[in-house]
């Protein structure tokens, strides 16, 4: 989990002031010299990590916060506030264009995760802004470069621009002609990277913002990286001239070193971050939520979202009309499993719960075979076998049974299962119908 080492250590620091009740300023000396070992261990950049506890000293000695009724939160609160102006302040937009479409291009250097965030990045603009992207293949040099965004945009369904090994410029101009033409809102260009910043990459980079002057320049830079990646978001911003930044592979650096630099070092704003493998784990950065995650408050606002986007509206509201009723069926039941899956790992959802500790769910996810099973054994039932599992005898979980190629005690199972949860839902509901008279009751789910 990103920032998991930093969030432990702080977590340390502000369970000691919290200890003493009274602060001096000999104690806030000693907590601030922790957390700047704990920024540094964290691999943010050392004159960032030495700028960020010389404001927190500065604004925690103040007499007005050692002589409050309590200081510590005082303090944890100040550094709230710098951890979030750090990484920017408030969430940064892209900016689109008045007149389509918006053209973003992307750089960095190879092995960041550049085409398949490309791809990320195109798929969230479809389905959360209901836009309609065109990716365009510019990196002409790497092996199956072209091949690999071919494969991710027809996986989210979007359409691909190329022109084979071609002038990487060429094939931006007339990317961008295109684009005009059948009404794609926005223009995604991939471009080549190198494994080091050189002359002759720069000049194609420049050659082909000249060609197409882009609304938007984007880095991508690899999160586990640390420092590398923000010493190559300053290289590429004195070349090229970059807007902004999205960080990749975020989750898979326990440090997050990466994500508090880059801002402070280069003045450019963090706007996305990919927080997994599949092609729908990209999220818009919001320093405010992000500091409140590494500090243990939690991140309610991006939960919320997440829930949303994994759960059908139209179907949420027929499901809730049942559940008042107290009635549940296999199929919604199937449905409930697949899209809590969709929301990602339970220490993920655990750290974005205020108060929750994340290592205790650490490793805990919806098993993926166990859903297969569960799916397999529902779709062998018939249509009315589903809304009333009661009918099912022995007879028919053996036949169910043989079509799923599965045993009939993995079919009680399940059934047991579902049984509980029908015994939650009936109390529940009848929680909801007591409650309902008085009004300012909704359903919990």
């Amino acid at each position: 989990m990103a920032f998991e080492n930093l969030a432990d250590k702080l977590s340390g620091v502000f369970k000691k002031l919290r200890s003493k009740g009274r602060l001096s300023e000999a104690d806030v000396k000693e907590a601030m010299r922790e957390i700047r070992m704990a920024l540094l261990e964290a691999d943010v950049n050392f004159k960032v990590a030495k700028d960020f506890v010389a404001r927190v000293s500065e604004k925690a000695v103040g007499s007005e916060i050692l002589e409050s009724l309590s200081p510590a939160q005082q303090v944890i609160k100040i550094v709230n506030e710098e951890l979030t102006s750090l990484m920017g302040g408030s969430q940064t937009r892209i900016r689109m264009a008045n007149n389509p479409p918006t053209v973003i291009m992307f750089v960095g250097l190879q092995g960041a995760g550049k085409t398949t965030n490309i791809a990320k990045l195109a798929g969230y603009f479809k389905k959360r802004e209901s836009r309609r992207p065109l990716l365009c293949a510019c990196d002409v040099y790497r092996p199956a470069a072209i091949e690999q965004l071919k494969v991710v945009g027809g996986q989210l369904d979007i359409p691909v621009f190329e022109q084979g090994q071609g002038d990487p410029v060429e094939i931006a101009r007339a990317a961008y002609e295109h684009a005009r033409r059948h009404g794609n809102d926005i223009l995604m260009i991939d471009t080549a990277g190198r494994l080091h910043i050189d002359e002759q990459l720069m000049d194609e980079l420049k050659a082909i913002k000249a060609a197409v002057h882009p609304h938007e320049i984007m880095l991508v830079v690899d999160g586990m990286t640390g420092q590398d990646a923000v010493n190559a978001a300053s290289a590429f911003d004195q070349a090229l001239g970059i807007d902004s930044v999205l960080i990749s592979k975020l989750d898979g650096d326990a440090r997050g070193g990466a994500a508090l630099s880059i801002k402070a070092v280069t003045g450019k704003p963090i706007k996305f971050v990919g927080m997994g493998e599949k092609l729908d784990a990209i999220e818009p950065f919001y320093p405010d939520r992000m500091a409140s995650r590494i500090l243990g408050m939690g991140d309610v606002l991006s939960l919320i979202e997440k829930a949303q986007q994994n759960f059908d509206e139209k179907k949420a509201v027929d499901m809730e009309a049942r559940l008042r009723k107290g009635k549940l069926n296999l199929e919604d039941f199937l449905e409930q499993m697949k899209q809590m899956k969709g929301m990602g790992s339970m220490e993920e959802i655990a750290g974005m719960i205020p108060g929750m500790n994340p290592k205790a769910l650490k490793d805990a996810k919806v098993d993926e075979r166990a859903l297969a099973r569960t799916e397999a054994i529902i779709l062998s039932m018939t249509p009315k076998e589903r809304e009333n599992p009661d009918i099912l005898n022995f007879s028919r979980k053996k036949r169910i049974a043989a079509g799923c190629g599965q045993r009939v005690e993995d079919i009680n199972r399940l059934l047991k299962q579902f049984e509980m949860t029908q015994q939650m839902v009936k109390q529940l509901s009848g929680l909801g119908k007591k409650r309902g008279k008085k009004g300012g009751f909704r359903f919990p789910f």
